[in-house]
């Protein structure tokens, strides 16, 4: 037995009560606005009977191919069309999109804009040095791109080779991408504050022979010495033979014979880069998660599938239109970055934000001030971030006009309630929706969303809500069976492919499908628990991994940190069949630089495995383990 969360409707009184969001107010409004589909989605003047989002959403999942097919015929320019739209199998873990078509992802992604709109902006990169935000044309972007494209080419990089990239979210870093892509070779971006020993392993794995880097990171007021990493981690790296370096700062570093200056090299190089035909199903990048288990797997997204689905969920999640500015915080190392600060943003042909610093430096309002002076009208970030900044307190935000912002997002996690209503409330102020996006490294993009809606649609705090088109989610119990009703909690899966989903882990398929295949045979596992509520909306529980059995209630982390962490003044501790026999109290949690609570290191404390506590390089603060360590064994001393 599963039990349902039943905090919503309560915030939701609340939040109306308290008359903090307007969008709370929409739940009260049943009532739906004319919605023309055609105008929504221009591929959807084909599809017979199609009126309304609902409708819209219906005929995705009931008419996948067809859908499917309009979309990436239209969205995308191909070198040679596709010829089957897709060849799937979920109990088999089979995952092929578009086969026969063949296209260049660097292409779609500047090319064709350069044709129409060269002086459009591509990048804003936001320095960590307030104020000092560099702009970067799509003509700008696509010959940067070219010549580094060239670079790797005369220096032996070939299709089907990987290039791991370490690097800040930065111009090069966006190029050094698109340039793998150009070229045919896939690109495997590691976190820029990994230690050398977990870059080492993501090398090793992808058998890179090319690495790309910079002599120094900064970010926060705070250098980090990035090339001194590297060549750290590439002695243990027999398959790499050269390594590229950027300069951030104004630092010389060491250099041995497998060295080259990247700027340098680039200037020897063309301006024109012949773009690789690739196949559809050709791999694109590696992107590495630690898992539950701390041992890294490289799940694989490919060309075509991977692009649509980055670019679809970009423009219909967000609201995007053209000439808008997208501001996505977060870092090009991790598959938000890559699908909503590169991929998704640059096919569009939008203009996106690369922000390298941190939202407190100089001070609480680095936010806020870089909105004002961007002008940026989406802005997506993470709910550890938001909840950092409402203990600074609301000046810090109502100091800067935010007249230009249109949507919130939150990525990462699930939202808690008070986070959604500060967000809404005090960022926002009331006027824009937030849409709290649910999704994966493994599903390529957003798959439960608020957006898109009907223009009245209720947006309910803390809730991902419905399903992005092509998603078609499932609800399990634990004996394995579907669960059909509403008002009911399980293992949320989904019950059919779409093109975004990773398609294996590098060098492990078997893993591949015992992890997401074999748990609910014939649908894909996300790892994720999930609450439908009466309405039809999902909710996000947290991982199954991380639950806590109960008399046969499980209960996840999102719902006792949303009731019992962060509104204990709310709380009622007495919907929760919950007996709590020992409380550890810590002044901060293990977070990573991203934000997210690295909760597999709190199990190991728990369990006195301190010598399994995995690599903590991604951590934003390493001392903090250390204080909850020296708590817990306090506790134990008593």
């Amino acid at each position: 037995m599963w039990l349902p969360c039943r905090c919503t409707t309560k915030y939701v009184a609340a939040s109306i009560r308290r008359g903090v969001s307007a969008s709370s107010l929409h739940a009260l409004r049943r009532g739906r606005s004319s919605w023309n589909s055609a105008a929504f989605m221009p591929e959807s003047a084909g599809f017979e009977g199609v009126s309304g989002r609902d409708a819209l959403h219906d005929y995705s999942v009931s008419h996948s191919e067809n859908f499917w097919a309009a979309v990436a015929r239209q969205r995308l320019n191909w070198i040679r069309p596709f010829e089957a739209v897709q060849d799937c199998d979920l109990s088999q873990g089979r995952i092929k999109w578009f086969e026969g078509g063949k296209l260049n992802v660097s292409v779609n992604c500047l090319d064709r804009h350069v044709h129409t709109c060269p002086e459009r902006v591509a990048l804003i990169w936001e320095r960590d040095e307030r104020g000092s935000e560099v702009r970067y044309t799509y003509r700008e972007l696509l010959e940067i791109t070219c010549r580094l494209g060239n670079l790797l080419r005369r220096h032996g990089v070939k299709k089907g080779d990987c290039v791991t990239i370490y690097m800040p979210t930065c111009p090069l870093a966006v190029a050094s991408m698109l340039a793998c892509a150009r070229i045919g070779a896939a690109h495997n971006v590691v976190f820029a504050g990994f230690s050398s020993e977990a870059l080492a392993e993501r090398i090793r794995d992808a058998q890179s022979s090319t690495v790309i880097t910079v002599n120094q990171g900064v970010r926060g007021g705070k250098i980090t010495e990035l090339k001194r990493t590297v060549d750290a981690a590439v002695q243990s790296c027999p398959t790499v033979r050269q390594v590229f370096v950027a300069m951030r700062t104004e630092k010389r570093v060491e250099v041995t014979d497998r060295d080259f200056a990247l700027e340098e090299e680039m200037l020897k190089e063309d301006v024109v880069c012949e773009p690789a035909a690739m196949d559809s199903e050709d791999v694109l990048f590696l992107l590495y998660t630690s898992g539950s288990t701390g041992k890294p797997k490289g799940l694989v997204h490919t060309q075509a599938g991977y692009l649509l689905y980055a670019a679809l969920t970009h423009r219909y999640v967000f609201g995007y239109h053209d000439g808008d500015v997208f501001g996505c915080v977060a870092d090009i190392g991790w598959i938000t970055g890559h699908s909503y600060t590169v991929y998704g943003p640059l096919a569009n042909g939008g203009t996106t934000v690369l922000f390298e610093s941190t939202p407190v430096y100089p001070d609480p309002g680095r936010y806020w001030d870089m909105v004002e002076r961007l002008r940026i009208n989406q802005f997506y970030g993470a709910p550890t971030a938001i909840r950092l900044l409402i203990r600074y307190g609301d000046q810090w935000v109502k100091k800067y006009d935010r007249s230009s912002l249109t949507t919130l997002g939150s990525v990462g996690e699930p939202i808690n309630t008070e986070a959604w209503e500060w967000y809404n409330r005090v960022v926002g102020e009331g006027r824009c929706p937030v849409v709290d996006t649910w999704w994966q490294t493994e599903t390529g993009g957003i798959c439960i969303a608020p957006k898109p809606s009907e223009p009245d649609a209720e947006i309910v705090p803390g809730m991902a809500m419905r399903p992005f088109f092509g998603i078609k989610p499932a609800l399990m119990d634990t004996e394995g069976k579907l669960l059909t009703s509403n008002n009911e909690s399980g293992a949320l899966c989904m019950a059919q492919p779409w093109p975004g989903m990773a398609r294996t882990i590098h060098n492990n398929h078997q893993r591949f499908l015992e992890t997401y295949f074999q748990p609910y045979p014939g649908y894909f596992f996300t790892g994720d628990g999930a609450y439908r509520s009466q309405e039809g909306y999902y909710q996000i529980t947290g991982r199954l991994d991380d639950v806590i059995n109960v008399s046969g209630h499980r209960i996840g982390t999102a719902e006792i940190e949303d009731v019992v962490v962060i509104r204990s003044d709310e709380a009622h501790l007495s919907d929760f069949i919950l007996i709590i026999s020992v409380t550890q109290f810590a002044k901060r949690l293990p977070k990573t630089r991203s934000g997210k609570i690295m909760r597999r290191v709190l199990r190991k404390v728990v369990d006195c495995d301190l010598d399994s506590l995995g690599d903590l390089s991604t951590l934003d603060d390493p001392a903090a383990v250390q204080e909850i360590i020296e708590g817990h064994e306090k506790l134990l001393s008593k």
